[in-house]
């Protein structure tokens, strides 16, 4: 064959190939299934132990955005309180009970930008209960230097205000921990393009020095415990903007701190939400509990099938082995408690972004553990929805673990409304 007819077949093959193409291929049959638009844990069987909820406070008016929940005995008088953060009224409150299922609301504090979280601490050690709060500024993303830490120190029946850092970006989570012989602070710069974990040197008096301990954008949450077990408080961070990343912060004591990556993850749409400190397994070491599902920053926020909680195992020698313990979508907030009493600890989390249309999908769930950390997720409510705060702790004294958990409801539907509720524990009444 000359030169000049295999060039024109070879032209004939480079026009008709993509239009037989073109032509055909539509009309052959699939060699899988498309992809769901969305997908994730929706919902699951119904709780076998019963829990009944109620109001806690006031019934909710408008769309509440509750940002923190906490249980504890806030008047040292043998009975649980509940502390709640409301950063659309600008205020943390006090809920004492009042009766079996209601609780008196008693503002606290006040005119605060977008309060964070609340951490109730004896930080001058003078026999009273004084509170830092992590102020964000703005509750949407923002990277302007608003944010601040402010201590309100007890005085007798009043609270006095300082603030101890200024001149950062917003603040998601200050906790306390003796670190260098007093009290000291970890802090979460959240920020949004730009933000840090910073240790708060307490030099006394009500005065700190602020160290930087990691500089990155998206710090949630900055749990302090002793995981290595050398007898001194470390400092742990989930870092979730730019990154998806756990980082710990070993105290090498006198005031140094060795920095360590304990895990990563290649999906930067993974949306840690927040991160919790506990002996899961109960083996005498922290671990580390990760709730994940926050996409509140696309425009249609479905679940995921990688929304979930992870569990992190203390292997020792700062090696945490990550365990997939659920799949709950728009996982945002997680807490563990042993909640059927058989003497191990479960885990409750809670949905902000789930797929709220079908009104069988879970908003609370909990995990219950069989002694070997495998998991059975149950679920316990479908509403109210948007969740995005849960805490796990005894509110009746029977010794059983109820729920509370906070709404912000920030996306539609706007139904299925709830401020804080709390979900009653009714173990100990089943036959």
């Amino acid at each position: 064959m000359s030169l000049k007819a295999r060039s024109i077949i070879l032209i004939c093959l480079i026009i008709f190939i993509p239009i037989v193409t073109w032509r055909i291929l539509p009309g052959l049959p699939s060699l899988g299934q498309p992809p769901e638009i969305f997908s994730g844990g929706t919902s699951y069987p119904e709780s076998q132990l019963k829990f009944k909820r109620v109001t806690v406070g006031p019934k909710p008016v408008g769309l509440p955005l509750m940002t923190n929940v906490q249980i504890l005995d806030f008047n040292d008088d043998g009975q649980n309180d509940i502390i709640g953060c409301d950063a659309g009224r600008g205020t943390v409150s006090l809920f004492t009970k009042k009766g079996e299922e209601s609780w008196e609301e008693e503002v606290l504090l006040r005119d605060l930008a977008a309060p964070a979280h609340a951490t109730v601490v004896d930080i001058d050690e003078d026999g009273d209960q004084d509170i830092i709060v992590s102020i964000l500024g703005n509750l949407l993303p923002d990277d302007r230097v608003i944010g601040r830490v402010e201590l309100y120190e007890r005085k007798e029946n009043e609270y006095v205000r300082h603030v101890i850092l200024d001149d950062v970006r917003r603040v998601a989570d200050v906790q306390p921990g003796d670190c260098d012989g007093d009290l000291d602070l970890a802090v979460a710069v959240f920020g949004y393009s730009r933000g840090a974990v910073l240790w708060l040197e307490n030099r006394g008096n009500l005065q700190f020095r602020d160290h930087e301990l990691l500089r990155a954008p998206g710090t949630i949450h900055v749990p302090v415990a002793d995981f290595d077990g050398d007898g001194d408080l470390d400092i742990a961070a989930i870092v979730s903007q730019d990154e998806e990343e756990l980082w710990a912060f070993e105290n090498l004591g006198k005031g140094q701190f060795k920095k360590r990556r304990l895990w990563m993850t290649i999906n930067l749409d993974l949306g840690s939400a927040g991160l919790i400190s506990a002996d899961l397994d109960q083996d005498g070491d922290q671990d580390l509990i990760l709730p994940a599902g926050d996409n509140l920053e696309d425009l249609d926020a479905y679940p995921q099938p990688y929304h979930g909680c992870l569990w992190f195992e203390n292997k020792g020698n700062w090696e945490f082995e990550p365990h997939r313990i659920s799949d709950l979508g728009g996982t945002y907030a997680a807490d563990v408690g042993d909640l059927d009493g058989d003497g191990d600890l479960d885990v409750v989390l809670v949905s902000m972004t789930n797929d709220w249309y079908d009104p069988k999908t879970a908003s609370v769930v909990w995990l219950e553990n069989d002694g070997k950390q495998n998991f059975q997720t149950w679920q316990i409510d479908n509403k109210p929805i948007h969740l995005v705060t849960v805490a796990v702790g005894d509110l009746n004294g029977n010794g059983d673990g109820d729920i509370v958990a906070g709404g912000l409801n920030l996306r539609k539907p706007f139904q299925r409304i709830g401020r804080i509720s709390a979900w009653l524990n009714l173990r100990k009444e089943t036959p």
